[in-house]
């Protein structure tokens, strides 16, 4: 099958972009500004999600079987909930399948434990958009895939990591919190999940969080413990006590999605044992 991965320069995008690659797929991919460094076998393609015309061309250029959307406009409004929503009518239009990566971003925490039946109530415009994304998506194209996510870790690349390394070193300043508690998982796992359910006939809403709930702090713990690094240097504080916008607990379910998945989808505790 021909995949199209859109936001194939960003963290998540890339390891979409290997992975399919390496299944032999003929693949394509997407990014916004700056042209990654070239992959054998991968086709890349300038693309603003905010622009029809180019979302047009881009699918009718590649013409792929299958689209997995990982692009990432935070708090944009334009690229993150109009932009999806494009790709959904231009994939509908082509006949292409589409997976979507949604956020636990769209939960405002009141319930803590969120299955896939539960309803979007977002407290922030990023998770806003993502509702709305989700919503724009299943309204035109019902057969696609929404996958929300947690936060992804991945061998010492992500931003998370990047920051434990950062607070261990004394290189910033900041604090981790105790009571924002998330299922982190990990990149190779979700991307190898994500492309699994494009491979296969399942739409609809998908949780594809890791098995362990772990506020910011336990994972940076968890992180500088891997890496050798004293985690008795990372600072520790409370969401609550300050100014930042969003939800505190929120854990996806994904119990439901595991049950269908031959991928595993491993907890932090599991992945980031460190190496013997």
């Amino acid at each position: 099958m021909t995949v199209l991965i859109v936001g194939g320069s960003g963290f998540l995008g890339a390891e979409l972009v290997r992975q399919a690659a390496v299944a032999g797929h003929p693949t394509a991919a997407t990014y916004a500004t700056r042209r990654p460094r070239s992959i054998p076998g991968v086709q890349w393609h300038a693309l603003d999600l905010r622009d029809p015309a180019r979302v047009e061309a881009v699918m009718a250029e590649v013409r792929p079987r299958v689209v997995i959307n990982a692009s990432s406009g935070m708090a944009d409004w334009a690229v993150t909930a109009e932009g999806p929503v494009r790709l959904a009518m231009a994939a509908a239009k082509s006949g292409s399948r589409l997976v979507h990566v949604s956020s636990d971003a769209v939960f405002s925490g009141t319930r803590v434990h969120y299955d896939e039946s539960c309803l979007p109530d977002p407290l922030t415009p990023y998770g806003a958009a993502k509702a709305a994304a989700e919503t724009g998506i299943l309204l035109v194209q019902p057969d696609a895939v929404v996958a929300r996510t947690s936060l992804i870790i991945g061998d010492g690349r992500s931003v998370h990591e990047r920051t434990v390394r950062e607070l261990a070193t004394g290189a910033r300043a900041g604090v981790l919190f105790t009571d924002d508690v998330r299922c982190p998982v990990h990149v190779t796992d979700l991307a190898t999940a994500l492309i699994e359910l494009a491979s296969g006939e399942s739409n609809g809403i998908h949780h594809l969080g890791g098995s362990d709930a772990l506020s910011r702090h336990e994972l940076g713990m968890l992180i500088a413990r891997r890496d050798g690094l004293d985690g008795s240097r990372l600072p520790a504080g409370l969401r609550a006590d300050s100014t930042l916008p969003g939800p505190l607990d929120v854990r996806l379910d994904s119990r439901a999605t595991q049950r269908r998945l031959r991928t595993t989808l491993r907890g932090g505790h599991q992945f980031l044992m460190p190496t013997p």
